[in-house]
């Protein structure tokens, strides 16, 4: 059995979801992928996958096995980038994550035009508004909104981005514009689970401080698109993330209110982990990202 090959199907297959798709991935027959994946859970003497018909799990010992290839198989990698020099070709694979609609809007098309600068690399985009592991998830690259933790990671800013308080015209003509925070805890507000806090908004300004309210949710949702769309449709004030409700302020369907009291910049970084700074797919690619990243004037 050839180990590293082994080891690369297992994580292929952990990836896809199931042996079909990292078969397809792999460009290799399913027969190929299952053989390769039994000799290796016979030769650890465990099982990895619990397969059924319908749906694959890791086990424990999977799990725990996972980390070891992927880092086992990123260290070969490390050693023959360097081996070979960088002045050969770009190829490869890259995994990235962002949340789900700053994803969509702002990196999907980058990964596009840089996939087309580099037609050797072949990129996995994981959109999700929850922070993942990025060892866990296999992710050598991550877009996150708002502070970071300590981490470990490699960190680099890229710009920032700021709440917007809105709602639509006629709302507001009918129920009045707030003049101050405490007011809207008298209007219908759109609240959505992904927003840090949901029904409770805490605003941050130079000149006004911290201040944090309890709103009424009159429709609750579950992403920012609907709650944008809700707005517009005059059930309520909502609170998003700026570049989410841009197209809609700049059309006129919405309109910001008390802008003055929520002026605080919200840093948006591109992650990575120390191990991988010396990958070359890596470290042109968050050059050619943070480049992209800060010359958008959404990120200002």
């Amino acid at each position: 059995m050839d180990r590293f090959r082994a080891m690369h199907v297992f994580v292929a297959v952990v990836e896809a979801g199931s042996l079909s798709a990292a078969a397809r991935r792999l460009r290799e027959p399913l027969t190929n992928v299952s053989r390769l994946l039994s000799q290796l859970e016979a030769h650890v003497a465990c099982t990895l996958i619990d397969r059924t018909t319908r749906r694959m799990m890791l086990t424990d010992a999977g799990r725990d096995y996972l980390k070891t290839c992927r880092q086992v198989l990123e260290d070969l990698e490390r050693a023959e980038s360097r081996i070979a020099g960088q002045s050969t070709e770009l190829s490869g694979e890259l995994a990235i994550t962002a949340p789900v609609s700053f994803g969509r809007l702002h990196v999907l098309p980058m990964i596009a035009s840089f996939l087309d600068a580099y037609p050797r690399i072949n990129a996995r985009l994981l959109l999700i508004d929850r922070i993942v592991d990025l060892i866990e998830e296999g992710i050598d690259i991550a877009i996150r909104i708002g502070e970071l933790p300590d981490s470990g990671l490699v960190a680099m800013r890229v710009g920032t981005l700021k709440f917007s308080v809105c709602a639509s015209p006629s709302y507001l003509a009918q129920h009045g514009v707030p003049a101050s925070i405490t007011e809207i805890t008298e209007r219908d507000c759109v609240t959505f689970a992904g927003m840090a806090g949901g029904s409770r908004w805490i605003f941050k300004s130079k000149r006004y401080g911290r201040k944090a309210v309890k709103v009424r949710s009159r429709l609750s949702v579950n992403n920012a698109e609907a709650a944008v769309e809700a707005a517009v449709a005059g059930v309520g004030i909502t609170r998003v993330l700026s570049y989410q409700a841009r197209s809609a302020l700049e059309a006129g369907l919405l309109k910001p209110i008390l802008e003055r009291f929520e002026d605080t910049p919200i840093p948006v970084h591109l992650l990575y982990r120390p191990t991988r700074s010396d990958n070359p797919r890596v470290r042109e690619f968050v050059q050619f990202a943070a480049e992209r990243l800060r010359a958008q004037s959404a990120l200002r």
